[in-house]
């Protein structure tokens, strides 16, 4: 017991809990700005899918609905660009988290493996390497790294934590050495409905792949662009080969999406009025709280896309949560990312309106 999660670092979350503590003190209550966890409500197309549905006694399959699969294969069409998508070509996860925690394992990587991911980046791309008993390696620019035992590379375009958003030619250019050296590319692209000052580009699109999926997988998720994450609806979709194989696998693990889930995904991907009615909340909050900030003296770097404002007052920043903490407001250290963070914190907007509002005035005072 315990061999498994010696492999792990320790749970960074655990870490802000004092700071959380001093914030709740606040005679106005906590602004919490740090996990970034969706507080509007779920649409109600996607809660009447959800409840038409509820009476699904049987198992639902992994491969999920030929409803289902028509609109996935419908949206990466539609929404990303790419062309020849068939159902071989998406799969529905449970969550987006578990598919990258998991997805060494599940493509049977171990020691003398690596997995490539951005130095500043989401920390389960390390921790789905290390449950693999994998290498896990950073990079600045993927095509620096030694491709020599490299198996997975992992791209985040809106990033997270830092917003910054890759360009078409970024894109292409990491494909073309991904497909080159032999090395599966796997781009997570859940902040992709919310580019702000720059649009984001899936792999998928034509521009970047050349019309072909192979070696390609793009990770999407529901959470963010219709607040979903209650639901753990995400999926995948890209070369049906890596695809069909992750199939056969969830298919003895039994990770099933829940039929429910399925149907309210189906009704979330055909609904765009929600998705905008959502961009327009946050791209409110975002407005705000970056001239609050920017007048207490922060600079924001990138934060082009994504749900996280990229802030520094060029100060470790654990004094930054302390002092902010203090003021009521509770912000993720940019040092849970990676060492190149520990001057930043990652500032959420995904609080209400009243809360974020609640914010500006303490940043002002």
């Amino acid at each position: 017991m315990g061999a498994v999660s010696s492999r792990l670092p320790v749970f960074p979350w655990d870490r802000l809990e004092p700071y959380k503590t001093t914030a709740a003190a606040h005679a106005d209550g906590i602004v919490d700005l740090s996990v970034g966890t969706p507080v509007d409500p779920v649409p109600a197309v996607i809660r009447q899918a959800l409840t038409d549905a509820a009476d699904s006694p049987g198992y639902p399959t992994v491969w999920g609905t030929p409803a289902l699969r028509d609109a996935l294969t419908a949206w990466v069409t539609d929404r990303l660009g790419a062309r020849g998508v068939e159902h071989t070509n998406v799969l529905p996860i449970v969550g987006s988290k578990e598919l990258v925690a998991w997805l060494p394992t599940q493509l049977g990587l171990g020691p003398g493996d690596k997995v490539g991911y951005p130095r500043l980046a989401y920390p389960t791309y390390e921790v789905g390497a290390r449950l693999a008993g994998a290498e896990p390696v950073v990079y600045d620019d993927p095509t620096d790294l030694d491709p020599a035992g490299l198996k997975l590379l992992w791209l985040n375009s809106p990033s997270n934590p830092t917003g910054r958003v890759l360009s078409a030619d970024e894109l292409r250019r990491t494909v073309a050495w991904a497909r080159e050296h032999g090395v599966l590319l796997f781009s997570d692209e859940c902040y992709l409905e919310l580019g702000w000052e720059a649009d984001p580009v899936s792999v998928l699109h034509p521009d970047v792949c050349g019309g072909s999926l192979e070696g390609i997988v793009a990770v999407h998720s529901l959470s963010k662009r219709s607040n979903l994450a209650g639901y753990r609806a995400a999926f995948l979709a890209g070369d049906s080969a890596v695809l069909g194989e992750l199939l056969q696998i969830r298919k003895h693990g039994g990770m099933m999406v829940a039929a429910p889930v399925q149907a309210a995904t189906v009704a979330a991907l055909g609904d765009v009025a929600h998705v905008a009615e959502q961009r327009e909340r946050y791209a409110r909050r975002r407005a705000v709280l970056r001239t609050a900030l920017e007048a207490a003296g922060f600079r924001i770097e990138h934060s082009e896309g994504s749900l996280y404002l990229w802030a520094t007052r060029d100060e470790p920043c654990w004094d930054t949560v302390g002092d902010l903490a203090k003021r009521g407001i509770l912000v993720a250290p940019g040092e849970f990312y990676g060492s190149a963070g520990e001057r930043f914190v990652r500032v959420a907007f995904t609080a209400t309106d009243e809360r974020v509002d609640a914010a500006v005035r303490r940043l002002a005072e």
